[in-house]
């Protein structure tokens, strides 16, 4: 029955890139062939080079002519590989740019569709009541801040020059009150610097006077 019909292969077709790299392994192959028949051909051209001609002479130019086609024959077969390579890995590239191109466009069917279900959750009308009532919430809190900030204490009226004029005149009474106290005028004798000895401190009685002691015996 297997014969008739035939069996489903579990193995896995070869990608474009294994086919790529398969197609490199032979090309290296090819590579070292050329390099060995170039090596030959060296060789063979060295000794003819020195033989006289003859039947020998001969014998070594059909032997290098001989290598000379199988060098042609793995040249064409090694251009037509790496064509080959190319043109798959070509193939492979524009596969990969597709690949990606799809990735992107769901990406952005996805994004798409999220971004309407999001929009057709927003009220614009509920946003805008939302914001007016902030609006009104921010005044209210900046007429709190001008009461708060209020000086009951200081009128308005009041002019820079005036508060000039009065700072002056402070300034000129602290400085007449320095100079009276350094003249000494207006201040007390027992306050002054110069009378300030023990001699001239007023005296307090504490007791009777002797005189009225004796009398009284």
């Amino acid at each position: 029955m297997n014969r008739l019909f035939g069996t489903k292969s579990n193995i896995p077709k070869p990608s474009i890139n294994d086919a790529v790299k398969s197609i490199d392994e032979r090309v290296g192959s090819l590579d070292v062939k050329l390099t060995k028949i170039n090596s030959e051909l060296s060789t063979y051209q060295q000794k003819i080079a020195r033989m006289r001609d003859g039947p020998g002479k001969n014998s070594l130019k059909q032997k290098a002519l001989k290598l000379l086609r199988q060098r042609k024959q793995i040249e064409a077969q090694k251009d037509q590989l790496e064509n080959q390579s190319w043109n798959m890995s070509q193939a492979s590239m524009t596969t990969d740019n597709l690949q990606n191109t799809m990735v992107t466009i769901n990406a952005m069917k996805v994004a798409n569709k999220q971004l309407k279900q999001t929009y057709g959750k927003i009220d614009i009308d509920q946003l805008e009541s939302l914001q007016d009532e902030m609006l009104d919430l921010i005044d209210k809190s900046n007429e709190l801040q001008e009461a708060l900030s209020t000086s009951y204490d200081v009128p308005d009226d009041i002019s820079e020059s005036e508060l000039d004029a009065e700072l002056e005149a402070l300034g000129e009474e602290i400085q007449f009150e320095n100079e009276m106290a350094e003249s000494g005028v207006g201040v007390p004798s027992y306050l002054n610097e110069e009378s300030s000895g023990v001699e001239n401190l007023p005296t307090f009685i504490d007791e009777e006077p002797e005189s009225a002691t004796k009398i009284a015996n």
